[in-house]
């Protein structure tokens, strides 16, 4: 409804989509990047929660899509949806900011909030309401950008859905960079402490402006109105032909060629015959999710590794959390590179470079990725201090008298002689003098010397992290190098192999493959007993390897191919349509 002015032959109402498309994902990255720190600095969990709750929460992300796609096409339009789903995902926003402001509870200003489970309370409330609004948007925004153009704006189209995977990629780039600067802060009203209500309180802004450009935009859009939804047409086809084959499970009713044929009763076969081809893809699905539960650790594991890493690039600190930014940039070089060299030199090399080949190189890329990881993590439990294990205990003893003491510990345990430390002091800093000693637990001990001069001594309890960050980046680059060949040609494999009534099913598909990505690493992350990462990665890379194994076996030596009945049938149904609309023909 209604025509969209145009600027160099674009509708100009697509440029408030993509600026709101920027803001929107500036909100979100920059609110998941330190997501997994706060978990465990203030929340304090242990790794294993903090993964837990962090994957789930991207599992809900990319549930609620389907959700989404069904209000738009069934109920509201994609506009409302937008509009009604944004106002639930700001408010989300702004519940995660006020949930982590320290002085909240903190009634005896000692810098440690009081009441934890209200904290908790108010961040998974605000947490649900992020998932549901930015997975109920999700697949309408880009959608609703399509629908600006007009049937014969196919090249404008195709450069707009650029346009918007660079807004994307720029807002996931720069939030990346700037929330963890604005956590390292320090900020509270009578204790000062990381600043988190800073780091969540920004992406809370970012997302009101996304809601406010999208709507000073509303006059210009070209709403559709709703008209069904397909997912559910062929949930219903899929329930009707397995409760019409349970009802006909004896003998002495003949067999059908396909189970999806029980649906003929009820449904054309030209529906029935597209869900066909739709599942045949789907079942092709099935190993792609551990892929994303590799993948989407760089936000849990690989953030809570950099915790354990020098950061140190001269004269820059990087935090733990800014390591995620290696990603996006990556991406935004290696895109372009594999598109206009790698692909067209594998082309002249005449090797056959179909797209599951692509997705099965991606996948093995993503465990090779992980190789790199154990053989870091490896490095980095050489250099942690030897804390007591279960079953185990610790003492440190201070003589501060001006003999030498006898310690005898008791039956087992060799006894020990402590030399006098005279008039000690002892101060415990973490903070003031982070500069001299970066996140270093330390003693300060002051003498008192004949001369009536106090003499410093400084005593690191903790060695400093010594394994560097950079040695992160070779995982983060063939992480990334998986994530080009992997993603982007599923979603363009998803999108080329569906019927054109049923993209959005295909595309939800997809999604679905990244939600139970993460639900499979909360489930290890929450039932596993093991503390240590890494056995953790050891059992992620033999799940991959294994997927590979299978995936290359069905794709590679068994290309998939249309079974010639299908195809009769695929004709037929085809021919049988075109009849139903002889007239308009």
């Amino acid at each position: 409804s209604g025509m969209s002015p145009s600027c160099f032959g674009y509708p100009l109402s697509i440029f408030f989509i993509v600026i709101n498309e920027f803001c929107e994902r500036f909100s979100y990255y920059g609110m998941r990047a330190v997501l997994v720190l706060y978990f465990k600095f203030f929340l304090h969990w242990d790794d294993n929660l903090s993964t837990a709750i962090y994957h789930t929460f991207v599992a809900l992300c990319y549930l609620t899509p389907i959700l989404g796609a069904i209000i738009a096409d069934s109920w509201l339009g994609k506009f409302k949806t937008i509009i009604s789903l944004s106002i639930v995902y700001t408010i989300g926003q702004a519940i995660m900011a006020v949930s982590s402001i320290n002085d909240l509870t903190d009634y005896n200003r000692d810098g440690i909030p009081d009441n934890i489970p209200l904290h908790i309370g108010l961040s998974m409330i605000g947490l649900i309401l992020i998932a549901f609004g930015t997975g109920g948007i999700k697949p309408c925004v880009s959608a609703f950008g399509g629908d600006q153009f007009e049937e014969e704006q196919e090249k404008q189209r195709n450069r707009f859905f650029s346009l918007f995977y660079l807004s994307v990629n720029a807002g996931s780039l720069l939030s990346t960079i700037i929330t963890p600067i604005l956590r390292g802060e320090e900020c509270g009203i009578h204790t000062k402490q990381q600043c988190y209500p800073l780091a969540f309180g920004v992406p809370a802004a970012l997302m009101a402006v996304s809601l406010m450009v999208f709507i000073l935009g509303s006059k210009m859009y070209k709403k559709a109105h709703p008209q069904g939804n397909i997912m559910l047409q062929v949930s219903k086809c899929i329930g009707f032909a397995v409760k019409n084959r349970f009802q006909h499970r004896r003998k002495q009713f003949p067999k059908r060629e396909h189970w999806l044929d029980w649906a003929s009763e009820k449904y054309d076969k030209r529906l029935i015959t597209q869900t066909k081809m739709v599942l045949r893809v789907l079942f092709l699905y099935i190993p792609l999710p551990m892929f994303w539960a590799l993948f989407d650790q760089q936000g849990s594991r690989w953030t809570l590794q950099a915790t354990t890493m020098d950061g140190n690039f001269g004269a820059i600190q990087i935090q733990p959390d800014q390591m995620q930014t290696v990603n996006p940039i990556l991406i935004v070089v290696m895109v372009p590179i594999v598109d206009a060299v790698v692909y067209p030199l594998i082309k002249k090399c005449h090797f056959n470079f179909t797209p599951l080949r692509k997705i099965t190189v991606g996948m093995f890329l993503a465990s090779l990725a992980f190789v790199a990881a154990a053989l870091v993590q490896v490095q980095i439990d050489k250099t942690l201090p030897n804390f007591p294990k279960e079953g185990q205990s610790q003492i440190k003893v201070i003589n501060l008298g001006t003999d030498v003491a006898k310690v005898d510990i008791g039956p087992g345990v060799e006894n020990m002689s402590v030399e006098s430390l005279m008039h000690i002091f002892i101060f415990r800093k973490h903070a003031t003098f982070s500069s001299l000693f970066f996140n270093v637990p330390f003693s300060l001990l002051l003498f008192q010397c004949n001369n009536n001069r106090l003499e410093l001594r400084y005593v690191e309890d903790i060695q400093p992290n010594t394994v560097h960050m950079a040695w992160q980046i070779p995982q983060y680059f063939i992480m990334t190098c998986g994530e080009v060949v992997f993603s982007v040609t599923g979603l363009a494999f998803s999108y080329s192999q569906a019927p054109s009534n049923m993209k959005s099913v295909l595309q939800a598909g997809w999604l679905l493959t990244v939600a139970v990505g993460n639900i499979i690493v909360l489930i290890v992350a929450g039932a596993s007993k093991l503390s240590e990462q890494c056995i953790l990665i050891a059992y992620y890379i033999s799940s991959v390897y294994y997927t590979v194994m299978v995936q290359g076996r069905t794709i590679i030596d068994k290309p998939h191919k249309l079974p010639l009945s299908d195809l009769r049938s695929n004709i037929k149904a085809s021919l049988d349509h075109m009849k139903n609309t002889e007239k308009i023909w």
